[in-house]
């Protein structure tokens, strides 16, 4: 039996055997990332964009500023809606239409992310208590699936977030009148910068930044997303418990992520703004 036909009857076994050897089929360690690759200002017709590639999937972001009328109980707070696509074109294993259980779930999650890290201060998209605030739609569209959507959307979120700037708006509440200045731009103020590691057990054996491949095969799969070396956001499925030892392995590699991600973000928005100078 050759390897190719091996691999498609017994996957898990096929992984395995690379696997006990600490060793992946495409050559990673089991803790070893993808290359990770960010460009901002992407789409010009937004008011914020970045593309986020990690290894071949690629994750596409645009957020386009409205105004509207804040909820009565939270008068002074803006609104942050993210939308996530899993394009057909990403992956065979997704349909035209309607968006599936698995890009809704992400959209929620994105939402709590920035909350629960306090990536953006939804009081800062107030413009007048209880008439007018900003509302942020952040579509995010998977163009290339190979696993890791959701660490990928998170960054190219917190990227396009970091580009955005709004227009001064005037606005009389007696009339409801505004005007809007757009020769006069303040850019959004990021707060922090949340980044998600994720992971997944094959045979036993705890393996980082899953490909789509891995991802099929695997018995649990852990999200860790850290803010400042915290834990902000935490989830995970599957059946397959996760012990101390493990838990306390991978949150030692999403620190290590969270400073290369900032680091890298630092980086090239140092170089953009000194171009514009």
């Amino acid at each position: 039996m050759d390897l190719k036909t091996f691999k498609l009857l017994h996957p898990v076994k096929y992984y395995k055997d690379y696997l006990e050897k600490d060793i992946r089929p495409d050559g990673r360690e089991l803790e070893e990332l993808r290359p990770l690759a960010i460009s901002y200002n992407v789409i010009n017709s937004a008011d914020g964009s970045a593309i986020v590639k990690i290894g071949n999937t690629t994750v596409v972001c645009g957020i386009k500023a409205e105004l509207a009328v804040p909820k009565a109980l939270e008068p002074n707070v803006g609104y942050l809606v993210p939308n996530v696509e899993i394009s057909p074109v990403s992956s065979s294993a997704y349909r035209p239409g309607p968006p599936c259980d698995e890009a809704q779930v992400h959209s929620q999650s994105l939402a709590d992310i920035v909350i629960s890290s306090r990536c953006i201060d939804l009081q800062d998209l107030c413009i007048t208590a209880g008439k007018l605030v900003w509302v942020l739609y952040c579509d995010l569209v998977c163009l290339d699936h190979d696993g890791c959507i959701f660490d990928a959307a998170v960054i190219a979120l917190v990227a396009a977030l970091q580009t955005v700037k709004l227009p001064k708006i005037k606005h009389n509440s007696d009339t409801g009148e505004t005007v809007t200045d757009m020769s006069s731009l303040t850019p959004l103020t990021v707060h922090a910068v949340p980044v998600p590691t994720s992971f997944v057990v094959i045979a036993g054996r705890t393996i980082t930044d899953p490909t789509a491949e891995e991802e099929k095969l695997a018995t649990t799969t852990l999200t860790v997303t850290m803010t400042d070396e915290k834990i902000s956001f935490f989830n995970q499925s599957g059946g397959h418990s996760m012990d101390a030892e493990m838990l306390k392995s991978c949150t030692a590699s999403a620190v290590k992520r969270e400073k290369s991600v900032k680091n890298m973000m630092r980086s090239i928005l140092e170089k953009k703004t000194r171009k514009q100078k």
